[in-house]
């Protein structure tokens, strides 16, 4: 019924019809981000009496967005599951943490390259630290964050062919050609992966985010190329159309104990799983416990996405303060790029792409979306 309701919207934005609202789809406005489990727990107060949400948050784990089908259709794994995929991760660890023969070549380590990144990689598992553990949420282990739809996937929309890695180059061009080519992270524009969202999700490393509030505004301060999302707290509406910032325009209110945040607004450079013009996320953040931090978020782009989609997990509290991520100090991996994509339209000898590359030409050949 959602999907129908959610087919009318993007009929109705394809014809232009800008006075439809959510209110009319009754089964639409309902359907929202998961509420937090109700744990007892009375979080500390600020001075204005709104939950104390601040500290440093890590969201590091080796659960992902979407579940994994290697792990079944289920959302919540049990235990043996949870202990036997963290087993397998310790190894990998492990692995990587062996000493390595200084004469070895990169084609000489096809077995130790992190998060099975393939041959000929750049550093192994003992330099990532994506997380150790599976995602719990209130002590359940878990499978993927996306709750809804059932099947813990993005609903994308098979009509409309998007590039879910936002590389959307001109035809002909390559992702080599220039810096403004490349990826934003590499770029050190905004983190790698969606490290700094919203949807704020953990990546290879640097998963780590401090949270500081005010009355007025709260900052999330992301690890991952130093990252700073500033959350307007009771705005009366978003910036205009034409003003659209990295991350977004986030306003804020609460909702009782929970701190709501809703951004639009995203740069048009920024891409989340293809949607980015008419992105709208809705984030709900819950203390739950001393250590919890329940995270639940809500996505709509109904040119993009066959229906809202939405999930959960929590941030656990880290020790010790975020260290500053100085990108471009001794970023010679870009200048390396550029220089090896010279030396190949000089000679003519193309070497092995790198897994960027791969990940532009599947989509370019319409092999992932």
């Amino acid at each position: 019924m959602v999907a129908r309701r959610w087919k009318a919207v993007v009929l109705a934005s394809m014809l232009g019809v800008g006075a439809l609202s959510l209110a009319a789809l009754p089964g639409l406005a309902a359907a929202q981000a998961p509420l937090p489990p109700n744990t007892g727990y009375k979080p500390p107060r600020t001075a204005d009496g709104h939950p104390d949400l601040q500290g440093v948050w890590s969201n590091a784990a080796i659960t992902r967005l979407e579940r994994n089908p290697r792990y079944g259709a289920s959302l919540v794994m049990t235990e043996a599951e949870a202990r036997k995929v963290e087993a397998r991760n310790q190894a990998q660890i492990d692995l990587g943490n062996k000493p390595t023969d200084p004469n070895a070549k990169v084609t000489d380590l096809p077995a130790d390259c992190s998060g099975g990144r393939g041959v000929d990689c750049n550093y192994n598992a003992a330099w990532t630290d994506p997380g150790s553990v599976v995602m719990r949420v209130n002590g359940q282990p878990r499978n993927g964050f996306i709750t809804s739809p059932a099947d813990g996937r993005v609903p994308m929309r098979k009509d409309v062919r998007v590039n879910r890695f936002g590389r959307a180059l001109p035809a002909g061009a390559s992702p080599s050609d220039n810096p403004e080519t490349r990826a934003l992270g590499e770029r050190c524009l905004l983190s790698f992966g969606n490290s700094s969202g919203p949807v704020m999700l953990p990546a290879l490393y640097n998963n780590t985010y401090q949270l500081v509030q005010t009355g007025d505004q709260v900052v999330i301060d992301v690890e991952m190329v130093h990252d700073a999302r500033i959350i307007r707290m009771n705005a009366t509406g978003h910036l205009p159309p034409s003003v659209r910032p990295w991350m977004g325009d986030s306003i804020g209110h609460w909702d009782g104990d929970t701190l709501v945040v809703e951004t639009t607004n995203f740069h048009p450079e920024q891409v989340f799983r293809g949607a980015s013009e008419h992105l709208k996320v809705t984030e709900r953040l819950t203390r739950v416990g001393k250590d919890r931090l329940h995270y639940a978020f809500w996505v709509e782009d109904p040119t993009v996405f066959a229906q809202p989609w939405g999930g959960e997990y929590e941030f656990a509290r880290s020790k010790g303060p975020i260290y500053e991520y100085a990108c471009h100090e001794g970023n010679y991996g870009l200048v390396g790029i550029l220089q090896g994509a010279r030396e190949e339209d000089r000679t003519g000898v193309k070497t092995a792409p790198t897994n960027v590359d791969q990940h532009a030409k599947a989509e370019d050949d319409g092999g992932e979306g």
